[in-house]
């Protein structure tokens, strides 16, 4: 529940931050409303000096006059401040949007990137700049999610990883980073899964043993990694419990022991995924 008043307190706190920057333009000349284009708007009270203004350094009072002048956005894709061209493209329609496609400021090209049609993205899937491809590949039709299986940055690999589809997943199963492999371990079919049960990764092997069947987790019980075999002893048949029982780590030890006697109610072990402090002598975490 919000306090009463609070909103009044973070209202005025913006305010402060606002008013605490100096009206300048994007080459720090001070500025006047008396000059402006828009000394029309300016006297009906439509923006404010220090609060929305077109021609501020400043994105959010740039951003507040767009906001209150949509129409006005068009007039100012080819100004020579990235923000404005940045801020500008919230507000463009389509035919004006896509003259920024080709802007030579990745700011402007990330705007771009979060409006464009989904069927005009493909313009820029090989943008230079990751950050405009980690959109790209957040919005782009799962069809065409092919085109980045194999970009240069991980993260749009990753993304690509969780949104195209399952049969398509088998193109990141040797992916050099990790993390890409994790996320197809998360959504591949069981026919590829075993595979990655036995990746190099401790976390791929973990993510992709968490979803393999109960008949195939035997062959997972004497893994080099005792996180593994925690998470095999919570699930495997149990007549491997015994064995398992005698494990080198406390933790799973106790684990296959709770399983064979639950009545003995012993004490949950620690879980792999939280801080862990034993006979290792040292702290572990996925």
């Amino acid at each position: 529940m919000i306090e009463p008043g609070s909103m009044d307190r973070l209202q005025a706190e913006r305010h402060w931050m606002d008013s605490d920057l100096p009206a300048v333009d994007w080459q720090g000349n001070a500025l006047s409303c008396s000059s402006c284009e828009h000394a029309e708007l300016n006297a009906q009270g439509l923006c404010q000096l220090m609060r929305s203004c077109v021609h501020d350094r400043y994105a959010k009072r740039i951003d507040r006059f767009f906001s209150q002048h949509p129409a006005l956005a068009v007039r100012y894709i080819d100004h020579p401040y990235f923000e404005v061209r940045a801020v500008a493209a919230k507000f463009l329609d389509v035919f004006h949007l896509n003259r920024l496609v080709s802007d030579m400021d990745e700011t402007v090209r990330a705007s771009v990137a979060l409006r464009l049609p989904s069927h005009l993205l493909h313009k820029l899937i090989y943008d230079p700049d990751r950050e405009v491809r980690i959109r790209v590949a957040l919005r782009l039709p799962e069809s065409e999610l092919g085109s980045l299986l194999y970009d240069s940055d991980y993260y749009v690999r990753v993304i690509v990883a969780r949104r195209i589809a399952p049969t398509q997943l088998f193109y990141l199963m040797h992916d050099a980073d990790a993390s890409v492999r994790r996320e197809v371990a998360e959504r591949i079919g069981m026919d590829w899964l075993p595979l990655l049960a036995n990746d190099s990764a401790q976390e791929v092997r973990l993510t992709a043993i968490r979803r393999l069947p109960v008949a195939m987790l035997p062959a997972f019980r004497l893994d080099a990694d005792w996180r593994i075999r925690f998470e095999v002893v919570l699930r495997i048949a149990p007549e491997f419990l015994a064995d398992m029982s005698r494990d080198s780590d406390e933790a799973v030890a106790m684990a296959a022991v709770a399983r064979l006697h639950p009545h003995l109610q012993a004490p949950v072990p620690s879980h792999p995924n939280e801080p862990k402090e034993s006979v290792h002598g040292d702290q572990y975490r996925t």
